[in-house]
């Protein structure tokens, strides 16, 4: 009786401790769900693994278009931080159609038009946009690699047939007939067999176990759209139809996938399970999983086209769900691009969507910009605003100002260059080399283009550095190319001024301190700091009086003397 006592408690106790865990849980959901509804800035605050992060590029790498975004320019427009600041997604597929989307500018409106019909129809139905989000985090991550690299890798396991086990399992049949005959000779036949299989288990397991991973996302990717399917989305008719072609197409690989994606596989029971124990073993003797690993292999390596077709739906879904929470996180607004065939760029009060506090500043471009002005006065920032503003506008449909308009533009960059020291480039070959993709570009047919340009030819000698500027630039505007370009040599100025607009940014001397406004204004800049700045670090009086009597001299005379 007492031992009937302490098992009712201890079952009691046990059903105690499930019942507040599972309360505990569905809390958790519950406030993660009316967090989703809310806002969707909890779901910009993950963490990155370097590995993953070097593979997120896999989809655009898989998808190439021309005009995409090259890596100069990418790295020059630091797009990577744009691309975290915007990534509300929750699954790998939709962090690499992300990617893949602010690398891929639109050269025609038909796509922008519909990212942009799907992303507000997310922003006008909540609940179809967090069903959608609850399964995007039901299909997750891939790990530390992105499944096109287990997809690609697949040819690595070479052609494997589930053939010899089976072959192997049959022997099975006579040698349990034979323990009606002889029961020694059959038991030790039956025992030798199953040793052999077990033997023989973990060393193919163990050259499957790195290709799991990517089964099973394949199969949760399966499950997500499964999902889907049974509750349509109407302005992604296109999508659904194409989203039943791909998940009936590969349906055979749902079928008996338990056998291999078990959790308790190949562990002895870790699960504690009698029934996962009792499967786990029968894997092992019989290579259940492993015959079924092989009809799953062949199937797959048969439809990846399939498989990439379903990782670009769901991707796209959660990348328009991403487009509509970044366009609520702005809190300096945003507009919706207008796109027209006249050549040139207006720009109303664009911002950085980075900065905080950014000056916003506007500009009607109808031919090339040549920017001067003080170091530190903000021309990098307004190159890097208007690029950023002309490759959102063309990729998320999104415009972090308060008015766009402008052709659809191939896009081009070269500001943020350094001297590659593995290619044994100094920084003047590197920075030439860019200069004349963007002119090949153009030559390619890939117009309009729009560029920009950072201190021109900063990596040489003045006379020849201006002399070559002056050259470049006329070249480019020759070209039908519409290119921005910051510099300090004021002399471009005066020579360019029949084919470039100048505008300037200028600072204020405030009581012994420099400050900046960072506004955008016309013409030529006036002023220079460079040796002021030197007074105000506290170095000697004689060195930047002698520096200025000797540019004023220059100034003046055009010559140099020590």
């Amino acid at each position: 009786m007492e031992y009937l006592i302490m098992l009712a408690a201890l079952a009691v106790m046990l059903l105690a401790v499930f019942l507040l865990e599972a309360a505990r849980a569905s809390r958790q959901e519950k406030k993660y769900v009316r967090q989703l509804y809310k806002s969707c800035e909890t779901l910009r605050e993950k963490k990155y693994d370097p590995k993953r992060y070097e593979s997120i590029d896999s989809y655009y790498r898989r998808h190439p278009e021309q005009g995409q975004i090259d890596d100069i320019t990418w790295n020059d427009l630091g797009m990577d931080d744009i691309f975290r600041r915007m990534n509300y997604t929750l699954s790998a597929s939709g962090e690499e159609y992300l990617y893949y989307t602010l690398r891929s500018p639109r050269r025609e409106t038909q796509k922008l038009d519909h990212l942009e019909e799907t992303a507000s129809y997310f922003g006008a139905h909540p609940d179809e946009r967090v069903h959608v989000q609850l399964l995007m985090r039901k299909l997750g991550d891939t790990g530390k690699y992105s499944l096109y690299d287990y997809l690609d890798n697949l040819d690595y396991l070479g052609e494997r047939s589930g053939r010899g086990s089976i072959l192997r399992d049959l022997l099975f049949i006579p040698f349990t007939l034979l323990l009606f005959y002889n029961l020694t000779a059959g038991i030790l036949g039956l025992t030798a067999l199953a040793l052999f299989h077990i033997v023989t288990y973990f060393r193919e397991k163990g050259e499957i176990e790195p290709y799991i991973t990517s089964f099973a996302y394949v199969l949760r990717l399966l499950d997500v759209c499964a999902e889907l399917e049974k509750r349509p989305i109407p302005v992604c008719r296109e999508e659904w139809e194409a989203l039943r072609r791909h998940r009936h197409a590969m349906k055979a690989m749902r079928r008996n996938s338990f056998w291999v994606m078990s959790p308790g596989r190949g562990t002895a029971g870790a699960s504690g399970s009698p029934v996962e124990i009792l499967m786990d073993y029968i894997r092992m003797v019989f290579h259940v999983d492993l015959i079924k690993f092989s009809f799953m292999l062949k199937h797959l390596r048969g439809h990846i086209e399939d498989v990439d077709g379903l990782i670009g739906i769901t991707g796209f879904l959660e990348t328009a769900i991403a487009v509509w929470a970044f366009r609520q996180s702005a809190a300096e607004g945003y507009c919706l691009p207008e796109f027209t065939d006249e050549f040139g760029i207006e720009l109303v009060e664009g911002y950085h969507p980075l900065l905080e506090n950014p000056v916003k500043n506007s500009i009607l471009a109808r031919r090339g910009v040549l920017l001067t002005g003080s170091n530190a006065s903000g021309k990098s920032t307004f190159l890097k605003t208007a690029a950023l503003t002309a490759i959102l506008a063309q990729t998320i449909h999104t415009c972090p100002a308060d008015f766009y308009r402008a052709p659809l533009f191939y896009i081009y960059s070269s500001m943020a260059l350094r001297d590659d020291l593995g290619g044994g480039e100094s920084y003047y070959i590197v920075e030439i080399k860019a200069l004349k993709r963007i002119l090949d570009a153009a030559a390619g047919g890939e117009k309009p283009v729009l560029c920009f340009v950072d201190e021109v030819l900063r990596g040489t000698n003045t006379v020849e550095r201006i002399a070559a500027s002056a050259q470049i630039l006329a070249s480019l505007e020759n070209c039908g190319i519409l290119c921005f370009a910051a510099t300090h040599d004021i002399e471009l100025t005066d020579l360019l001024k029949d084919r470039f607009d100048n505008y300037h940014f200028e600072e204020e001397v405030r009581e012994g301190d420099v400050a900046f406004n960072y506004r955008l204004l016309e013409g030529k800049a006036t002023t220079r700091n460079a040796i002021r700045l030197l007074e105000m670090m506290g170095y000697d009086a004689q060195i930047t009086q002698r520096a200025n009597v000797q540019a004023q001299h220059f100034l003046d005379t055009g010559e140099w003397r020590l």
